[in-house]
C-alpha cells in the first residue's frame, strides 16, 4: 500500500484531499504543524512545517507520492518550500502534485512559478493543479459583509473570473495521486463559467433569497473597508493584487481539464451558492483564513 502524504492538511483544499484519499486504498498522512491537535484520526496527522527542517525526516520517511501546497505566508520559497521538495525526492518520494495558481506559468512575480519550475528540474513525476479563484472564498473571507450588509466588497470591477469549487479542486488532487496517467501534466483547473461579480451576487441573491449586490469598489474603498474589518496590510495587499487580476481580465480563463480528468462536469456557481446558502446566515461568521488565491 502507497503511502501519501497531504501538506496544508487543514486547509479548504487539503483537508478535502485528506477526506478524499480515506477512501482510496492508501495510507493517508496528514501534514500539520499541530497534529495532535485532535483534527485526525490517531495515526494520521505528522508534526510538519516547511520552515522547520527538523520535522522533514519523520514526515517524509516511506512517503510514496505527496500533496503540496504553499503556505500563504511563506513567499520566499527559496528559503525552504524548494530545500523540502529536494529532501522528499532524496528520501524516495516519487509523485508530487502541486496546487499551483491559474496563470502561474506566465507570471514571474508568483512563487507559484518558482516552485512549478523547480519540479520541472526533479526526476520527480509532478503534476501541476493551476486553481482558479475558489468559491470558497466568498465564505472564508467575505461572508461577513455578504450576510451582514448583502454586498461583495472585492475591487474585480467588471472583470470576469472563471471561480471553483474547492471540493472539484481536491477531487482532481486526488485523482492525480492515486490514479495512473497524469505525471508531468499541468491542469488548469477551473469552473465551467466565466463570471463577474454583478453575476456572482445575482446568483447568491436567487440562492439566498435575499439581495446581494456589487457595486465594483475602487481599490481605495476596498482598502478602507479591509482596514475598518481588521484585515492586515500583508493580506490585504495580496488580496488586493489578486482582484486587480480580475479587474484587468485575466482571472476568466476556462478549461475543460476537471471534466477530463473526473469524467463530469465541474460544479457551478449557483449549485454552490445553492448549497451553501446557509453558511451565509449571521450567526455562522468565519475568520479569513488561508483559501485565498488558490493555497489551502
Amino acid at each position: 500500500m502507497e503511502t501519501v502524504l497531504v501538506t496544508g492538511a487543514t486547509g479548504t483544499v487539503g483537508s478535502r484531499v485528506v477526506n478524499g484519499l480515506a477512501d482510496c486504498d492508501v495510507a493517508v498522512r496528514a501534514a500539520t504543524r499541530a497534529p495532535d491537535d485532535g483534527q485526525f484520526r490517531d495515526g494520521v496527522g505528522v508534526a510538519f512545517d516547511f520552515e522547520k527542517p527538523e520535522t522533514w525526516g519523520a514526515a517524509f520517511e516511506g512517503v510514496d507520492a505527496m500533496f503540496l501546497v504553499r503556505p500563504p505566508a511563506i513567499t520566499r520559497v527559496g528559503d525552504s518550500i524548494l530545500p523540502a521538495i529536494d529532501a522528499a525526492v532524496r528520501v524516495g518520494v516519487e509523485r508530487i502534485v502541486l496546487l499551483s495558481v491559474l496563470g502561474a506559468e506566465k507570471n514571474p512575480l508568483l512563487p507559484h512559478r518558482k516552485i512549478e519550475k523547480h519540479l520541472r528540474a526533479t526526476d520527480v513525476a509532478w503534476t501541476f493543479l493551476r486553481a482558479s479563484f475558489f468559491m470558497e472564498n466568498l465564505l472564508k473571507v467575505h461572508q461577513r459583509e455578504i450576510a451582514g450588509a448583502g454586498e461583495i466588497v472585492v475591487p474585480a470591477g467588471d472583470g470576469e473570473t472563471s471561480f471553483v469549487a474547492a471540493e472539484d479542486v481536491a477531487t482532481v488532487a486526488t485523482a492525480a495521486l492515486t490514479e495512473p496517467g497524469h505525471a508531468r501534466h499541468a491542469y488548469d483547473v477551473t469552473g465551467p463559467e466565466a463570471l463577474t461579480y454583478h453575476d456572482a451576487a445575482r446568483v447568491l441573491s436567487d440562492a439566498l433569497g435575499r439581495p446581494v449586490t456589487y457595486e465594483a469598489p475602487s481599490l481605495v474603498r476596498f482598502a478602507r473597508h479591509s482596514r475598518r474589518l481588521g484585515r492586515d496590510w500583508p493580506f490585504l495587499l495580496v488580496m488586493a493584487g489578486l482582484y486587480t487580476t480580475a479587474r484587468l481580465g485575466l482571472a476568466g480563463r476556462m478549461s475543460d481539464d476537471v471534466e477530463r480528468v473526473l469524467r463530469r462536469p465541474p460544479t457551478t456557481f449557483q449549485e454552490w451558492a445553492e448549497r451553501n446558502a446557509a453558511a451565509f446566515d449571521l450567526g455562522m461568521s468565519e475568520s479569513a483564513d488561508d483559501s485565498l488565491n488558490g493555497d489551502g
